[in-house]
């Protein structure tokens, strides 16, 4: 009876021992030197209720819109959405090297600037800061950050000019600085990527001026400059050996004859001219692509809309307020 007695203790003791391990494992998870820092971050924020969870006494791992790097431990990625925060991006959130990806979206009352020590982040490949009330000027230092893939600086209040040093991110993919105030013209650079063309997103600015001629020497996939103060002539972005396979220069002030434009890439699938000062007749050739988007509204287009392939099944709002456009979906010439 002794022995089976024994057996029972050691029995419970060793299934006690087994169940508390994997918390004191848990509880060992969290790098320490990440956890300051991503207290000095929630002290920055306001120490807001969305941050609940980061507290002393729980794995920082395990902490809401946190995540650990399986193998080292390390924080790798630091994720905020909707909440009430105040404050701003403190100089702290550099401290995280092991950090790939940092978003910060729709978080209305952070402000100020992104700080300089964000450079320290060799291994950023994702920085989105969208939906805040961040200003002043995007800083040239992001080129700095050679391992971003993405980069979304959309739905600020960002002020300036775009920094043309953006051109040297080697890795650089997508590249959304849309929804800002932004002013002055598209860098030169931007013709002259160190990398594979990015998607890029510039509307809802207050950007002008010609495009620079280097944008040619490029072949763009996404390219997104809609509502903006751009003029000149948009034929750099076209012809059969180009590659792009969306494009919005909708409500700008471009001017040019549409007639000249008789090639465009097979790969033309969203074409958006709207409301610009565009003039001449639709080149025949159009009826050629397959377009899921397409429209031509609000513009000086004269002739007759060329019959055939995606052109018809778009309604008569894709061709009203032009000159004297006819044809279906319009009158009759």
């Amino acid at each position: 009876m002794k022995m089976k007695t024994s057996f029972f203790t050691i029995a419970l003791l060793s299934l006690t021992i087994s169940l508390s391990l994997p918390s004191l494992s848990l509880s060992q998870r969290c790098n320490k030197k990440d956890e300051k820092i991503l207290f000095r971050i929630k002290k920055s924020f306001g120490n807001p209720d969305v941050l609940a969870t980061w507290t002393r006494d729980t794995d920082c791992c395990s902490w809401y819109s946190v995540q650990c790097d399986e193998y080292t431990d390390r924080i790798s990625a630091l994720t905020i959405f909707s909440g009430n925060i105040s404050g701003h991006i403190t100089e702290a959130i550099g401290n995280l090297p092991y950090l790939e990806t940092l978003i910060l979206r729709k978080l209305t009352n952070l402000t100020g600037q992104i700080p300089s020590s964000i450079t320290k982040l060799t291994s950023l490949k994702t920085l989105t800061i969208s939906w805040t009330n961040l200003s002043g000027p995007i800083p040239s230092f992001l080129s700095q950050i050679k391992s971003l893939a993405s980069l979304d600086l959309s739905y600020n209040s960002f002020t300036g000019a775009i920094p043309p040093e953006l051109s040297t991110l080697p890795k650089l993919r997508t590249l959304r600085l849309d929804r800002n105030r932004l002013t002055g013209s598209i860098p030169e650079s931007f013709g002259n990527f160190t990398g594979r063309v990015p998607a890029i997103y510039l509307s809802h600015n207050l950007l002008n001026g010609t495009l620079p001629q280097t944008l040619g020497q490029v072949n763009f996939t996404w390219l997104d400059l809609s509502r903006n103060r751009f003029f000149g002539d948009l034929s750099v972005f076209f012809g059969t050996n180009k590659t792009i396979k969306a494009a919005n220069f909708s409500r700008n002030m471009f001017e040019f004859n549409f007639s000249n434009l008789n090639q465009f890439p097979e790969s033309l699938s969203v074409l958006d001219l709207n409301h610009n000062r565009i003039y001449g007749s639709l080149p025949a050739t159009l009826k050629e692509l397959k377009l899921q988007t397409w429209n031509v509204s609000y513009n000086r287009l004269c002739g007759e809309i060329p019959a055939g392939g995606s052109l018809q099944k778009y309604d008569n709002t894709a061709y009203f307020h032009n000159r004297c456009l006819c044809g279906s979906p319009l009158p009759a010439c």
